[in-house]
């Protein structure tokens, strides 16, 4: 059921701190994308002791990633330390025990790091009883096994970046002494992390009233937690994997470059009647050509990129297992809720071929998304609502199967990104599910690392480096600090890489008043002719006086003026247009209304003039030709934007997949 989001400021509403769990409803917390960084992490052999800051309050060393680094990455490395706490201790205000963590819960799963996350679990498990679940994403475990690895951007106690590498790496092989060594922060494999993390869902418990991995195999069917932890031993849940696909039984005579590998999936009913199926969907493929031992992290490839695309081909033994998972769930009239890292259905809001038309099938992260008759067939095997990470987005995508199942799948925030948020789900009788999202208000601390980027910034300055801007170091709130990271990752990064360079230039040079003429104007100037100084020609003659007049016209009809119009700029689309698709609901207090109705009327008055010239030569395209099709075709993306699923608060009816909008509240503060 498609709801249309008509332009009224939207957020999504927060539930009182007291609100609490009843013994009526199971609540169950989901924030996948956490990327922990322990930005006072104690370095086990001394060989990093920090950065101090004078106006610091706490007396604490920093161990953090420089300013310049995270304003260029999808996530933040260092604020996202507060965020975390400040989720944590929201869920135990809520009284919410059941906390599940879908992967890239670390940032690279960095030894020292993880040690930390480790700590903080424990202490929340162990004062205020809430039990974690985790799943591995991409991050945590780079590869299956674990390898050297290191950052470069550190901040150093001089404000600049500082290397930190691990034995082994070519930064240590190379002695510099510019780089400290230390296996710190070596990248951990599978056995590694969860062994360290063996409380938190990889292994049963004895609380646990079930727990199964897809290679369990209980005597007569009945379950014992001491048959279970003997058969959850890592050792048993090992799979063969191929350079083509999968191997075992499945297996083909031509397969070669095989290895055996280990998969962290697992199923558990942590209170009576709520099952929750962990499933492991990195998918690690072995090299073509790779000669060296078998265990080794360089026989593979990363697994950002597969996803469920490659589940069916490499890893169908889990998808198998699912199925009977589901099948064994209706049949016990367990309330299943399946969790990953990995997105199972497309997730910008049915934009995706108009995304890749406007800015390229390789820009941005559009190879990530499941195909159609993917998500179909995961729909096929019974999973009917599925929580992911990963994309760092808001959003919420159903799709159904020409069998008639229906799967939703829920696409949380991340805590490290625009908007922070996480998702709070509530069983509702035995069909339904509420699901909340909750924005991060209030992250106290998260401004205390300040007083290092303003250093870091000065030192930029003095060797004359490209700057970020300073401004956002004016924050006053978590939320106004994802969005200026948000605005310098587009400036930055967006921009830069994603769009083509004459689309590119040509918002940047206009605002929205000059976007309507330009779509009105009669010129034969051409593509490759544009520049600033052309546009200031254009704008003082003849036809553009014309066209200014139409648009005029056809602005006041909708009841739009020009001068609001030249208001916002190129730049400003863009970044709404980020903002839009990665928050979806949630980002709609940030964007002013009259600017949202302006969108509009831009989609609604550019299809009229934007057919498409024969030539797929942009530089022989007439300027107006250009910008009405482009603009058309951002425009009505921007539309389609806000005329997704409920992404933000709304109940699920597990048995018909049909979604319904719970609440429309006031614009965040």
């Amino acid at each position: 059921m498609k709801t249309v989001l008509f332009f009224s400021v939207l957020a999504l509403f927060m539930l009182p701190a007291q609100a609490a769990q009843t013994e009526t409803q199971t609540q169950i917390a989901f924030l996948p994308d956490v990327h922990f960084h322990d930005v006072y992490a104690s370095f086990n052999d001394h060989s990093f002791k920090g950065v101090a800051d004078q106006s610091s309050h706490n007396g604490k060393a920093a161990t953090i990633r420089t300013m310049d680094a995270q304003l260029q990455s999808t996530r933040l490395f260092n604020e996202n330390y507060f965020a975390l706490l400040a989720a944590l201790d929201d869920l135990v205000r809520r009284n919410v025990k059941l906390v599940v963590l879908p992967g890239d819960f670390s940032d690279d799963g960095q030894a020292v790091h993880v040690r930390g996350l480790k700590r903080i679990l424990q202490h929340y498990s162990r004062s205020y009883g809430l039990r974690f679940l985790l799943t591995l994403g991409n991050h945590d475990p780079v590869k299956p096994y674990s390898h050297p690895a290191g950052k470069s951007d550190y901040l150093g106690p001089d404000a600049r970046p500082l290397a930190i590498f691990s034995p082994g790496s070519e930064q240590c092989k190379a002695a510099d002494t510019a780089v400290i060594c230390t296996e710190e922060v070596k990248e951990l494999g599978y056995s590694e992390l969860m062994t360290e993390l063996a409380d938190f869902g990889f292994y049963p418990k004895a609380s646990d009233l079930y727990w199964e991995s897809p290679y369990s195999h209980y005597a007569n069917n009945k379950y014992s937690y001491r048959q279970a932890m003997a058969q959850a031993d890592l050792t048993q849940r090992q799979f063969e994997i191929c350079q083509q696909g999968a191997g075992g039984s499945y297996k083909k005579p031509d397969d070669t470059n095989c290895h055996l590998i280990p998969d962290a999936s697992y199923l558990v009913e942590p209170v009576k009647g709520l099952w929750l199926l962990a499933i492991d969907a990195n998918v690690y493929k072995p090299k073509a050509g790779y000669q060296g031992p078998a265990n080794s992290a360089e026989a593979f490839e990363g697994s950002g990129n597969a996803g469920y695309n490659a589940m069916f081909d490499y890893k169908p033994q889990v998808l198998a297992w699912v199925k009977k998972v589901t099948a064994k769930a209706k049949a016990q009239g367990k309330t299943l809720i399946t969790f990953s890292h990995y997105p199972m259905v497309e997730f910008y809001q049915g934009q995706t071929q108009r995304i890749a038309g406007l800015l390229g099938e390789d820009s941005g992260q559009l190879s990530r998304s499941p195909q159609q008759q993917i998500s179909q067939q995961l729909a096929d095997l019974g999973v009917q609502l599925h929580v992911a990470g990963h994309m760092h987005l808001n959003n919420t995508a159903v799709v159904r199967s020409a069998s008639g199942n229906s799967l939703v799948n829920i696409q949380a925030p991340s805590l490290a990104a625009y908007v922070p948020a996480y998702k709070l789900l509530t069983l509702v009788g035995q069909a339904e599910v509420k699901v909340q999202t909750i924005v991060l208000r209030d992250v106290p601390g998260f401004n205390q690392l300040f007083g290092h980027y303003q250093k870091e910034w000065l030192q930029l300055k003095q060797d004359k480096k490209p700057l970020w801007d300073a401004d956002i170091l004016k924050s006053e709130t978590y939320p106004d600090f994802a969005n200026g990271h948000l605005r310098e990752l587009t400036r930055l990064r967006f921009l830069p890489k994603d769009w083509p360079d004459e689309l590119r230039q040509l918002l940047l040079a206009l605002n929205g008043e000059q976007m309507l003429i330009l779509s009105q104007l009669q010129s034969s100037v051409t593509l490759s002719q544009f520049s600033p100084e052309v546009l200031q020609q254009l704008s003082q003659s003849q036809q553009w006086q014309e066209a200014r007049q139409k648009a005029q016209i056809q602005a006041l009809a909708a009841g739009v003026r020009l001068e609001d119009l030249a208001k916002w700029t190129g730049f400003d689309l863009v970044l709404d247009f980020y903002r839009l698709q990665n928050a979806g609901e949630l980002a709609l207090p940030d964007i002013p209304v009259a600017r949202l109705k302006e969108y509009s009327f831009f989609t609604a008055t550019l299809p009229q003039n934007s057919k498409e010239p024969g030539s797929q030569n942009w530089a022989s395209w007439t300027l107006p030709q250009y910008s009405s099709y482009k603009f058309a075709a951002l425009f009505q993306i921007i539309q389609g934007f806000l005329q997704g699923q409920p992404n933000g608060d709304f109940v699920l009816n597990m048995q018909t997949g049909e979604l319904r909008s719970v609440r429309q509240t006031q614009a965040r503060p």
